[in-house]
């Protein structure tokens, strides 16, 4: 088999728009509240109450009227009387005269007549009656009708990831089903002969396959369901086929090897035979250069490097956002900030680097073995850091871009 060995690189950048160019979203689903963190808001969240729906106290202590403590000081102190006592969720039937109080609890609804509350530890008790040393002022110590959300506010726009602050709302206002993005269903497929299961035994010339794992964690942290196919040794046809049963049953693959130019790195005569439109085979970076998308149909073609850094970064760089977008998401790519490089990087590359990293609030530094082939630095790591490509290296002190890992929440621009 021929295969063309000629490939002109493109940016990332260009790489990532040309992947989310080409998404269609997979559709939406009801689910109920209990099961939808994680997913995707297919519509806007809209108040359907006030928040609070009720002027309430927002500590334990005595609703009063406020123009009742005109005066009251230290060497004068105002009494007044209690003639109720509520609990949270209890109304007081009680309208409060002259001098009059109503002993409430933290969340209690402000009884009529009243429009401040005394702390507990703002006045002195004796029996029916305290008293205070300090005037208020109306609205003091309140919790107001509407100070949160008004009735109809869109609170949450379509398109945002569903957190546990996002499922309150939604409880908040009773939905008990939510309209959200259809999950995809993602294929994995590891290629290559030198590949043994993980409960294998290991023998010369053979490594356990890492990468399927590695990938059905990485969709498992989306939440995203996939089906395990059989690891392919490099035989064309099997792989082939393989390959259109994968496609029949999942929304997109994700195939892990084979994607580079060796005599037995079949994916991209696989692609030719499809009929596939590649979007790009290879792009301007480290670890994985050979990265590969392509489109077949419907389906999404992502050939990810064989080696464990290289694949791990291109899900995180293509896969992902890929993704996010079929749901329906609006903020598709990994959160980035800035931080001091705490550790020298001297080679200089011409392709953008991303280092596998640990980021501690302010610097970073490599997270070990930095290979393309390398693991130990995948598990020890957090972030990447981002090395534009050129003529230099890098040196301690230097400010660096660097791409947060493992966050619930993306942004959405890439920016980089």
């Amino acid at each position: 088999m021929k295969v063309e060995k000629t490939r002109t690189p493109v940016t990332v950048a260009e790489a990532v728009f040309r992947v989310t160019d080409r998404v269609c979203r997979t559709g939406t689903e009801r689910v109920p509240l209990h099961a939808s963190y994680g997913r995707i808001l297919a519509e806007p969240l809209t108040a359907t109450h006030d928040v609070p729906h009720f002027t309430r106290s927002p500590y334990d202590g005595y609703a009063i009227a406020s123009a009742d403590s005109a005066g009251a000081s230290g060497s004068s102190r105002v009494s007044f009387t209690v003639v109720d006592h509520i609990g949270a969720g209890e109304v007081s039937q009680a309208v409060i005269s002259r001098h009059e109080a109503v002993r409430l609890m933290t969340g209690a609804a402000l009884p009529a007549g009243a429009d401040a509350v005394v702390m507990f530890e703002q006045a002195v008790s004796e029996g029916q009656t305290f008293t205070i040393r300090k005037a208020f002022a109306p609205q003091e110590n309140l919790s107001l009708q509407g100070e949160d959300m008004l009735a109809g506010e869109m609170v949450i726009p379509a398109g945002r990831f569903i957190h546990p602050g996002v499922i309150a709302l939604l409880a908040t206002f009773g939905y008990a089903e939510v309209e959200t993005g259809r999950r995809p269903v993602v294929g994995i497929l590891s290629t290559g002969t030198e590949l043994l299961a993980v409960n294998s035994p290991l023998v010369p010339g053979k490594i356990r396959n890492s990468n399927g794992p590695m990938i059905a964690a990485q969709l498992a942290r989306m939440g995203i369901p996939y089906r395990m196919y059989d690891t392919e040794a490099d035989q064309l046809e099997d792989c082939l086929l393989t390959v259109r049963r994968a496609m029949a049953e999942t929304d997109c693959l994700i195939t892990t090897g084979g994607v580079s130019v060796g005599d037995y790195d079949y994916l991209p005569e696989i692609y030719k035979r499809l009929g596939a439109e590649v979007l790009f085979n290879k792009v301007a970076m480290r670890p994985g250069s050979v990265t590969t998308v392509a489109v077949a149909g419907d389906t999404f073609l992502f050939g990810l490097s064989g080696n464990p850094s290289a694949c791990f970064t291109g899900f995180e760089l293509f896969v992902r956002p890929a993704l996010l977008k079929m749901m329906g998401a609006d903020h598709l790519y990994l959160p980035r900030t800035t931080a001091v490089l705490a550790e020298d990087f001297a080679k200089a590359n011409p392709f953008t680097r991303f280092i596998r990293a640990v980021y501690d609030g302010t610097t970073v530094r490599p997270a070990g073995f930095n290979k393309s082939g390398a693991v130990s630095s995948i598990a020890r790591g957090n972030s990447l850091i981002v090395l534009p490509g050129g003529t230099r290296g890098y040196a301690s002190g230097d400010t660096v871009d660097v791409l947060l890992l493992g966050t619930e929440e993306g942004t959405d621009e890439w920016g980089l």
